[in-house]
């Protein structure tokens, strides 16, 4: 694919960029990235409109752009550059190229050969270093400002053409071998693939040298139609040894085949050692600017210059190593974030992992959401799979993003129902108050859809039970796979309590613990509470008393705080033994809260008499 080059009124002020694939339209301006010419405020922040048709570039001036488009020496605003065309805008020319690299490996004999370690480098003083630290000092905004690694070389490019004067080609090129393995045999220090080729005899084998390097990007100062060949042996000598090495060519020695087809008298090689660029090395290839050399450490000081532009090139690979692998350290942990809460992310930025997700002993709170409708749903769904899942990825969805956005952690997934959890890996005194508020957004979410017969989830109900009391949470499995989660009887009892909303007839129960704390500290206009009943559910030995949790009196609540209060009364009656009073208090909770309903329908069964021995306790007969 051709390039286009864009020269500004200083040497500095350049970029070469691949175009984009036929068809593709682009926007090139002041401010238009990555076709971006920051440096020439005569051309307008989105000036025009290209793009590249197979055979040539087709642009066109932007209505809102300010100054001219110059295209054979005439002001247009719509024309087609071909290969070796240019166009200007401003200060700025616009140049259309198809230069290749090719590897060479038929080379003219190398003068000198230097390896420079990057300890060496960075003992010699810069006798410029206002100029290179300058240069260095923008590495960071360099690395940070690119969106994909094609805009990083292409700006790491064209900062060393800035930093190295005397450069007149820089490339940055990548192993193939070093990530995934090709056709071949691939030695991995040379990057170079051994290819076994018969004599025309077919008596002996040579073996010839193809390159398995990719070049990321590259630019020459010169703009011309030359195809640049790097040295091969450079490369080999530079990635075996993982230091910078260094050839001089005698000019006197022609060969069109090597860089000093380009006008070069040295190129030097300088790897990026870092795992984030396995296999990256910078390439710059450049000329003396005197006469020919003769031995290369000259009196000229050509020879010190070259070490100063060595130290340079080592300090920005190093510099693009280091940042490239916080950025791929970013990477992973965002990539992480689609397995880990928000939460647990937090706590171990920063942290050793082995540390925050050591399983360990503390208090939480537990969620257990199960969807209401499903065994329905997918009765009728038989027929449509695909669907039905994607629905109830939907369902299942609302209970993820709800836990998640107070503070919880999703412990598991079971089926059609989903587990959250708070209290690890940081202890908060608001744990309770958090899984209350995520439980009744969660109910509140689809009751919403409910009322929306179109609406994806509009057969779907949720069962909500919380416990809280002291569990083991962390990273918790087998030595062949682990999750992070939490275990202890409180998670079998919010699952319990989940169950028991279908008896009960209530969206959410909660455990004594629970409801405990949340009248002891929650106001009344942020969560309420009303105690259901005493029960033994059924295979347990032991009494639970379980209590709803309701939103506050309002719009999302069809029960005031009167109908709260009478219902905890005739509940306080119930428990007594007196049934008539707490049947007639009953009936003063309004008929569409269908939890009042469990009581009322208990004392009619049994003529509102309590059975002998009454403890106040009612055997579920189910789960």
């Amino acid at each position: 694919m051709p390039d286009l080059i864009a020269q500004g009124p200083r040497p500095e002020d350049r970029w070469r960029r691949s175009l984009p694939e036929p068809g593709v339209e682009s926007i090139l301006g002041r401010t238009s990235e990555p076709w971006a010419v920051a440096w020439d405020d005569r051309v307008s922040r989105n000036h025009a409109k290209m793009r590249w048709n197979g055979n040539k570039l087709e642009v066109a001036k932007l209505e809102q752009a300010r100054n001219a488009i110059f295209f054979r020496g005439q002001q247009r605003d719509k024309f087609l550059a071909s290969v070796g065309e240019h166009f200007v805008i401003g200060q700025t020319t616009f140049t259309v190229l198809d230069q290749q690299v090719q590897l060479s490996t038929n080379e003219a004999p190398v003068f000198a050969e230097q390896t420079f370690s990057a300890h060496l480098l960075r003992q010699n003083k810069y006798k410029d270093a206002d100029e290179r630290i300058e240069a260095l000092g923008k590495l960071p905004e360099i690395i940070a400002g690119a969106s994909n690694d094609k805009e990083l070389c292409a700006r790491i490019v064209s900062l060393l053409l800035q930093g190295v004067p005397q450069a007149s080609f820089v490339a940055i090129l990548k192993l193939k071998g070093s990530e995934d393995g090709g056709e071949g045999s691939t030695d991995s220090l040379t990057g170079l693939t051994m290819v076994e080729v018969p004599a025309a005899d077919e008596t002996h084998v040579d073996v010839h040298f193809s390159a398995d390097l990719e070049v990321l990007h590259w630019d020459c100062r010169q703009i011309a139609g030359k195809h640049v060949s790097p040295s091969a042996s450079l490369i080999r000598s530079a990635t075996q040894t993982k230091e910078s090495v260094l050839h001089v060519w005698n000019r006197s020695v022609t060969n069109p085949s090597f860089t000093q087809s380009e006008n070069a008298d040295w190129a030097f090689c300088t790897p990026v050692v870092s795992d984030a660029c396995p296999g990256w090395a910078i390439y710059v290839a450049g000329e003396f600017s005197g006469a020919a050399v003769t031995q290369l450490e000259t009196t000229d000081g050509e020879a010190e210059a070259l070490q100063d532009d060595l130290k340079f090139t080592e300090l920005t690979a190093t510099t693009l190593g280091a940042l490239r692998q916080v950025r791929s350290l970013q990477r992973r942990q965002d990539s992480l974030r689609h397995f880990f809460a928000p939460v647990v992310m937090e706590a171990l930025r920063g942290q050793d992992p082995e540390q925050v997700l050591e399983p360990r002993e503390t208090d939480v709170s537990v969620l257990f959401c199960d969807l209401r409708g499903f065994s329905q749903r997918s009765e009728d769904s038989a027929d449509r799979l695909l669907e039905l899942l994607q629905r109830v990825s939907d369902a299942l969805g609302v209970m993820t993003h709800h836990i998640l956005a107070n503070g919880g952690v999703v412990g598991d997934f079971h089926g059609d129902a989903a587990m959250g959890f708070w209290g690890w890996p940081i202890a908060s005194e608001q744990s309770i108050q958090l899984v209350c508020q995520a439980a009744l957004a969660i109910r509140h979410e689809f009751e919403l859809a409910s009322k929306q017969p179109d609406h994806p989830l509009a057969d779907f109900r949720a069962g909500l039970g919380i416990a809280s009391g002291p569990a083991v949470a962390g990273r918790i499995g087998t030595t062949d796979q682990v999750k992070v989660t939490v275990f202890g009887p409180v998670v079998n009892l919010a699952s319990r309590l989940e169950g028991m909303t279908k008896q009960l007839q209530t969206p959410i129960l909660v455990d004594e613990p629970t409801a405990d704390w949340v009248r002891g500290n929650v106001p009344s206009d942020i969560l309420r509470i009303r105690r259901v009943a005493k029960v033994l559910p059924f295979g347990m030995q032991t009494p639970l008393v379980v209590s709803e949790l309701l939103p506050p009196e309002g719009p999302n609540s069809i029960l005031l705080d009167e109908h709260v209060a009478a219902y905890e009364e005739a509940v306080e009656h119930f428990l007594a033994g007196q049934w008539n009073d707490a049947f007639r208090l009953l009936h003063q909770v309004p008929a569409e809260d269908q939890v009042k309903d469990f009581l009322t329908v208990f004392i009619a069964q049994h003529r509102r008499t309590p059975p002998a021995g009454w403890e106040g306790v009612i055997e579920l007969p189910g789960k």
